[in-house]
């Protein structure tokens, strides 16, 4: 029961799977949207495909005479059509690669996966390769007939799709006879479109349920055991690079933090030359000051440096400042055996014209504002 894969994959496991190119890929959807692009395209340019062969056809009654036709002369003769030929084709073609490329972007994403284009020598042997010619042509294989009956089914839904727009308007193709060329020409082109749609409809139905069951299919097979996921946690938080970058992440979190709480801070502490702690105190909020940023060194000079420019007061007192940077962290609040001190160094910074004054006999009793 442990080795059956019930779990689903995890963001890592498909991210690797990625890297390899084993992703969801649905052929029947890649189809489907790039034959109903090149019918647009078609359509797009159907005016100018039409005035083109306009030409080239008003070209061929009226400059080419029989009599005059020279076998030395073939490459000229055909130069003019081989011209329009590349004029009708060429933006076609190009609009039609363009679409199919995007189509493959949106399908795949972008990857490059080298693993796929890795020769496998185990593959190249001539038993490995005489067994998956058998696998390929064995029409009994469990795959291939899967792949047989899908092919059926998705012709007979097509051709009965298309076949569905012509047997609709029979009455109007047997109202043919008899018709002037242009009026006949209208309806033929009419049921032929229809028809064309009918089976872009059906062919985007098929690649939408298809890329359906290949993404079912595709998440069935990269499964996972919980021995698996297990593993795979223990791997990731014991790997030193990883590590590495969550304490740099959670370091760097933590210095924006403390230094956009300093502007707010009632009073800097400081050695003054190595500790630098922070002091914000706020009845409503804690009992006792609280510590919002503290550093050694380099961060002890930066929190220094945004408390004058905001204006926040700095107190020297070495023991002090010590002591709150080795006994409290951020967003604690200082122990009691430092109220006395503490106290004091607000009622400085308070002044005269700052709360009542403070009793300091009293370790508990902390300043009011």
């Amino acid at each position: 029961m442990a080795d059956e894969r019930t779990e689903e994959a995890t963001p890592k496991r498909r991210e690797d799977e990625r890297k390899k190119g084993n992703i969801p890929r649905s052929q029947d959807m890649t189809a489907a949207l790039t034959v109903t692009a090149g019918v647009g395209l078609l359509f797009a340019f159907s005016s100018s495909i039409l005035e083109k062969l306009k030409n080239l056809l008003y070209y061929t009654c009226t400059h080419l005479n029989p009599d005059e036709i020279e076998v030395n002369d073939i490459i000229t003769i055909f130069a003019p059509y081989a011209k329009i030929t590349g004029e009708i084709l060429l933006p076609f073609l190009i609009g039609l690669a363009a679409v199919t490329a995007i189509i493959m972007r949106l399908q795949v994403g972008a990857l490059f996966a080298t693993e796929k284009i890795k020769p496998k020598m185990d593959k190249l042997t001539p038993s490995s390769m005489l067994k998956g010619l058998k696998r390929i042509m064995n029409p009994f294989e469990p795959r291939n007939m899967l792949e047989i009956g899908k092919s059926v089914l998705k012709m007979a839904i097509v051709g009965y799709c298309g076949f569905s727009a012509v047997n609709g308007r029979k009455d109007e193709l047997l109202g043919l006879l008899g018709m002037d060329v242009p009026t006949a020409f209208a309806v033929l082109a009419s049921i032929l479109t229809q028809m064309i749609i009918n089976i872009c409809v059906a062919m985007l139905i098929i690649g939408f349920i298809d890329k359906k069951y290949q993404d079912y299919e595709y998440n069935k097979s990269i499964k996972m055991t919980k021995q698996e996921i297990k593993d795979e946690w223990k791997n990731m938080e014991g790997d030193p690079v990883i590590k590495s970058k969550i304490k740099s992440a959670q370091m760097q979190f933590m210095k924006q933090k403390m230094m956009s709480a300093v502007p707010n801070a009632d009073v800097v502490v400081a050695n003054p030359t190595h500790f630098s702690v922070a002091l914000k105190y706020d009845k409503d909020i804690a009992p006792a000051p609280v510590v919002v940023a503290k550093g050694v060194d380099y961060m002890a000079f930066k929190i220094r440096e945004i408390a004058k420019a905001n204006g926040v007061p700095i107190v020297e007192n070495k023991p002090l400042a010590r002591s709150l940077y080795k006994l409290v962290q951020v967003d604690q609040v200082i122990p009691a055996e430092l109220y006395v001190a503490v106290a004091e160094i607000l009622a400085f910074v308070y002044g005269k014209d700052g709360p009542p004054k403070m009793r300091i006999n009293n370790p508990n009793a902390m300043p009011k504002r």
